[in-house]
């Protein structure tokens, strides 16, 4: 099934997820064949809803991959879930914080270990009102560069009509198509074997948010703004609610 075992607490979240997804949506799934089938890599994915990490995982679960998500470390120290996504092994991020540092190495450990990293490059549900992805993060392009690892664009959609943007009710009727795409690997070719400067890692992750971009359009049928949206020009908060307008970051 995959490259570790699955372990207690992650066969718990499919045993109890995977049932309810398969009754409560369809599935257009394409792209599978270009996930790799030996060695570690990193899959980046636009980020529409709160159940889209369900949708999404269940894309590779049953293209037989166990993701290990960055995930915000806020979920660790929740009541039940924290229990399961600490057993599952998914990497805690620190966000703004001394300790941010600790998801990149956990997370360049797993893909030399030979395993599946999933990120997402917003870092957070998507405030461009057209729900496109954002500037992204560069952290899926730090671990890319640091391992030489394959970085695998995938676009996801419908997932918000299943649970709207920070929202709490799910509408699992009636079904709603889950569209999870695959790409092929980004050629990163023009950034490899070069320091990590800013210049260097913004242009990978360009190249990695625009091949995303690129199948979302092709989901959607419709073309994305030509500029990225980027919270910061804005006024809006770089994490959680944007209807909270203010920024928790000191930034302002």
């Amino acid at each position: 099934m995959a490259r570790r075992k699955i372990g207690a607490w992650y066969r718990l979240a499919v045993t109890v997820l995977r049932p309810v997804l398969m009754a409560s949506t369809r599935r257009d799934w394409r792209g599978a064949e270009y996930l790799p089938r030996s060695g570690g890599f990193v899959v980046c994915v636009n980020h529409i809803s709160h159940a889209d990490p369900f949708t999404f995982t269940h894309f590779l679960y049953d293209n037989g991959f166990l993701p290990r998500f960055l995930t915000k470390e806020a979920l660790f120290r929740t009541f039940f879930i924290g229990r399961v996504v600490s057993g599952a092994k998914q990497i805690p991020v620190y966000r703004e914080s001394s300790d941010a540092s600790r998801a990149y190495s956990a997370a360049v450990q797993a893909v030399r270990a030979g395993e599946c990293v999933a990120i997402y490059p917003d870092a957070t549900l998507t405030r461009d009102p057209g729900m496109w992805p954002m500037r992204g993060k560069t952290g899926a392009a730090r671990i890319a560069l640091e391992t030489g690892c394959p970085v695998i664009p995938v676009a996801q959609w419908g997932a918000q009509e299943i649970l709207a943007p920070y929202t709490h009710v799910p509408h699992l009727v009636p079904r709603h198509t889950s569209h999870v795409w695959a790409g092929p690997p980004v050629d990163l070719s023009a950034f490899q074997d070069q320091p990590q400067s800013a210049e260097v890692l913004r242009g990978a992750t360009d190249a990695i948010v625009g091949d995303i971009t690129r199948l979302l359009e092709e989901i959607r049928g419709a073309k994305a703004p030509a500029e990225r949206w980027n919270p910061r020009e804005h006024d809006l908060p770089l994490v959680g609610n944007p209807r909270q307008r203010t920024r928790r970051d000191g930034a302002r």
